[in-house]
This record gives structure tokens, C-alpha cells and sequence, in this order.
């Protein structure tokens, strides 16, 4: 089946579909959700599994609408053109603390690492002074502020200040990296994934130094993000989604059929990188949400204010209600 790309989002073939039985008609008599995400994000592949049948089979039906960058589908969200985005518990938190009642479900646990070509010599935070860093997701960047209190603890190196760091969008970092114009880079896990298929290593992989730094489990950085008036209106509606979310991670997990058809949408440039995006992306697929997820993210919120007050927004600890007690343990 051919992919669309638009407002009704993506749709993948049968088997999802077969497994929810006949059901009604595509949207008939059930309310909607409407979902925004980024083109090309991977959010749009779990978007694509629910579609293909869960979302009908847990009583409502999804309606994507793909936006073009992160501060469009966060203006979608605050506008009300949409009932829920995936964003980080920071933007949350930092909204809680302005009153607003938006609330957050774990989405995803995977995070980045800075990737080096095994050629420049880089294989710890020791060779990161004088070096060409690549850093996205701009100077706030959650991953960038845990590596800099990695660099201090373990190092005692100030990397903005020991290395040239450049900010720029993930593709760009990429093409530099592999170019030779960057020495190392801190990319989105699945642009990672395609550095590694080139033959880059990881230097520091965020998931492995948070213990160093404190931390016994990695907070979930991305999450499903919606007003708790909005899920307090329609419980079961606002259930029925993360039931039908939580359901395609399982089906994701499992099933290689199901990433077969997804592959158009992951434009995944060879076998090799089809593989490290789909090991990628179940790697990061949390377990059922409960309040140890809190307890972690309000102590890396602590760390990063330590380091860099203004990527937490000055926030000092996790306001009540950033991660939504209505769901989970």
C-alpha cells in the first residue's frame, strides 16, 4: 500500500487490523483524537500501527495532523487544533509552572549520544578538548546539559569552553560529521542510527553515564502531552488512546511484519539502517508509566538546573501534575 502524507496521517496494512476483528466503519459514531506530529518524526510510525485498526478497537478514531517543526505542533496543542503532541517533560513542567494545565504520559526512553568516526582518535570525554562538536537541539538541549555535567563529574572539563560546539538541525550535523567538518556529534538516536551504520562509534551515550550522575533509571524524555481539562472531559476517550499507544509498542515489539510495512515511512537508506532504527526505537519503548518516572525526571531536573538553569526554564523542582496520575500504577 502506497503511503499518504497529510491530515489523515499514515496508514500500513492488515494485520493489526485483523487482529481487532470487524468493528464499524472507518470512524463511524466514535469520537476522534486528534494527534499532532512532526513529518518524517517517529511518532508517526506508532501513529501508523494504531491506525491500522487500535485505534477503532479502543473506541475512538485517530486523526494525525502533521506539522512542520516542534514549536508548530506545540502551538497546534495550545490552540486547541489538536488534542495531544509528543514533547519532553520540560516543556511541561515549565508550563505547570505557569499555570497551565498541561500533564504528560511516558512515550519514549530513548536518548542520544555523542557519535565520533573511529578515524579522529575519539573514543572518551578525555579527547573532546579542541575538538568540533556537533551538538542538536540547540543549547538547552536536554542530552547536551546531561553530557556537560558528565564531562565536569568524570573529566572535570567545561566542554562548551574546552571544544567548539555547533548548533544545527540533525541532518546538517550529519552530513558535516560525515564530511570530516565535525569531530563528534550529540544527534536524535535515529539520526545516531544512520551515523552508526557509516561506521561511527559512540563516545558518550547519555543512557549509560546517568548513573555517574545519580540517576538509577533514565526519566523519560518524551512523552504524550495534553491538557488534563481535555482527559478530565472525556476519561475514556483519554484512556482508550494511551491503551490503543501502549498496545502498538507491544505489537512494535514483537512483530517484524509490522516494521516490513513501515519501512516506506522510515525511508531507511539500506537494510543495515532499517535494522538500527527498528532495534532503536524498541529499545526505547518504556514499560507501563508509574510514579518512579516522576521521582527520575524531578531529579535530573535538579542536575540540569545545576548546570544550565535556563534548559530547565529556572525551575528548581518538578511542579505537581507534570506527569499524570490518571494512568498507570
Amino acid at each position: 500500500m502506497t503511503p499518504v502524507i497529510g491530515r489523515r496521517g499514515f496508514m500500513i496494512g492488515g494485520a493489526a487490523l485483523a487482529a481487532c476483528g470487524t468493528g464499524p466503519a472507518y470512524g463511524q459514531d466514535l469520537p476522534r483524537v486528534r494527534v499532532g506530529s512532526l513529518q518524517f518524526g517517529t511518532v508517526n510510525w506508532e501513529l501508523a500501527v494504531i491506525r491500522d485498526g487500535l485505534d477503532r478497537r479502543h473506541g475512538f478514531t485517530l486523526d494525525p495532523l502533521v506539522l512542520s517543526d516542534q514549536d508548530a505542533t506545540a502551538i497546534a496543542l495550545q490552540s486547541g487544533e489538536v488534542d495531544a503532541i509528543v514533547t519532553d517533560w520540560i516543556w511541561v513542567a515549565r508550563q505547570r509552572e505557569a499555570g497551565r494545565d498541561y500533564t504528560f504520559v511516558p512515550f519514549s526512553l530513548t536518548v542520544g549520544a555523542l557519535m565520533a568516526d573511529p578515524k579522529t582518535g575519539i573514543r572518551t570525554i578525555h579527547h573532546l578538548p579542541g575538538k568540533r562538536l556537533g551538538v542538536a537541539g540547540g543549547a538547552d538541549d536536554k542530552s547536551w546539559v546531561l553530557i556537560q555535567a558528565y564531562a565536569r563529574k568524570a573529566a572535570g572539563i567545561d566542554l562548551p569552553r574546552a571544544a567548539t560546539v555547533n548548533f544545527a538541525a540533525p541532518p546538517l550535523l550529519n552530513q558535516l560529521a560525515l564530511r570530516g567538518d565535525l569531530d563528534a556529534v550529540l544527534n536524535f538516536w535515529q539520526f545516531n542510527a544512520r551515523l552508526a551504520a557509516k561506521g561511527f562509534l559512540p563516545v558518550v551515550e547519555i543512557a549509560r553515564i546517568l548513573p555517574e550522575l545519580g540517576l538509577d533509571r533514565p526519566p523519560p524524555l518524551l512523552g504524550w502531552v495534553f491538557r488534563d481539562s481535555w482527559a478530565a472531559a472525556n476519561p475514556e476517550l483519554a484512556r482508550g488512546f494511551l491503551d490503543a499507544s501502549f498496545a502498538a509498542k507491544a505489537v512494535m515489539k514483537t512483530d517484524d511484519a509490522v516494521w516490513q510495512r513501515l519501512r516506506p515511512e522510515m525511508r531507511a537508506e539500506d537494510d543495515i539502517v532499517f535494522a538500527a532504527l527498528r532495534d532503536g526505537y524498541r529499545a526505547g519503548i518504556p514499560a507501563g508509566p508509574g510514579p518512579a518516572d516522576a521521582v527520575a525526571a524531578g531529579i535530573a531536573l535538579r542536575l540540569m538546573a545545576a548546570i544550565t538553569p535556563a534548559a530547565v526554564g529556572g525551575l528548581k523542582a518538578l511542579p505537581p501534575g507534570t506527569f499524570w496520575a490518571g494512568y498507570g500504577d
